[in-house]
């Protein structure tokens, strides 16, 4: 049974000291933990009575009883403690989100200023934006550049807050690098499959597709964490409802919102944190890893932007 720490339970497994005519098998503190050890007897057709004494629960059957409802409890405990265990080791927290999620507000604030100073004499959101004919066209840097340009203060300050909050969550579950070249690559496909979807003269900027990007990879982890349990489907099930209910409530709305582009990135994040949470604990667990793919996916960046910017020279 689950149990407190704190909280003395003991299954009694003699007959020392103990009332003619009964068989006291378990002693508790707590009520809660009685009945539930009640109820387990009831199912496995064990006749039981909760009894509190002296501040004592305590679970009484028929001597004769006594090895059966001693077995069904204990089999019931390891149970729980197996459940509780598959759960805890299935979940660590890994190092990095917090300075991924510096690095990730520092991109975006860079390039806005560099983008609002019109930098190098360009026209930094002609060359960054998403434009669905360019992109299925070819020009595949569009997918990410796009994800750092913001329309104003307002709409750059949304997406910092959002995805600071999701990829730091992200980066818990696959350590900070890891985390975000997978956030990345999710919110350049989002883009891509947008842009296939879109009118060619379709345009859109923003790290939104990024920031549900995330969120599909949070969820993919919290699904893969369920998948082993024994819990009943709707439990199990529980974070993808949860990552669409976020979904609908945060990223559908407002005037100029691309709601294609946010489910877009969302489904991106699903596929990519699948593969993401399959990936072995010692490799997320190693610095030289997750540094590797933080840097890749600065790189990825980087690279993407070097491209669209020597496109419109």
């Amino acid at each position: 049974m689950r149990k407190s720490p704190n909280i003395p339970t003991e299954l009694l497994r003699t007959m020392n000291n103990q009332p003619p005519g009964e068989a006291i098998v378990l002693k508790t503190t707590r009520s809660n933990e009685c009945f539930e050890a009640r109820l387990v007897l009831m199912a496995a057709g064990v006749a039981a009575e909760a009894v509190s004494r002296d501040g004592t629960w305590l679970i009484i059957v028929d001597p004769q009883n006594r090895d059966a409802a001693i077995s069904e409890l204990e089999a019931y405990r390891d149970e729980n403690n197996d459940r509780t265990t598959r759960l805890r080791t299935a979940d660590p927290v890994f190092e990095g989100s917090a300075v991924a999620v510096f690095l990730y507000c520092c991109v975006l604030m860079l390039v806005a200023v560099l983008a609002a100073k019109s930098t190098f004499g360009m026209e930094w959101f002609e060359a960054g934006r998403m434009h669905a004919g360019s992109v299925v066209a070819g020009q595949w840097w569009r997918m990410f550049t796009a994800l750092t340009l913001h329309l104003d203060a307002a709409h750059l300050m949304g997406n910092l807050l959002f995805g600071a909050v999701f990829g730091l969550l992200a980066g818990r579950s696959l350590g900070g690098g890891v985390a975000w070249l997978g956030i990345v690559i999710a919110g350049g496909m989002g883009n891509g499959m947008n842009a296939w979807a879109q009118p060619a003269a379709h345009t859109s900027i923003g790290a939104s597709t990024a920031v549900f990007a995330a969120l599909g990879i949070i969820v993919s982890h919290g699904l893969r964490r369920w998948a082993a349990s024994q819990e009943k489907p709707f439990k199990r099930w529980s974070p993808l409802i949860g990552g669409v209910l976020l979904l609908a409530f945060t990223g559908v709305g407002g005037e100029r919102t691309d709601v294609l582009a946010h489910v877009t990135g969302f489904v991106a994040g699903l596929m990519i944190g699948w593969a993401g949470s399959r990936l072995p604990n010692r490799w997320l667990a190693a610095r030289f890893a997750q540094n590797a793919a933080g840097a890749a996916a600065i790189a990825l960046i980087v690279l993407s932007w070097t491209v669209a910017l020597a496109a419109v020279r």
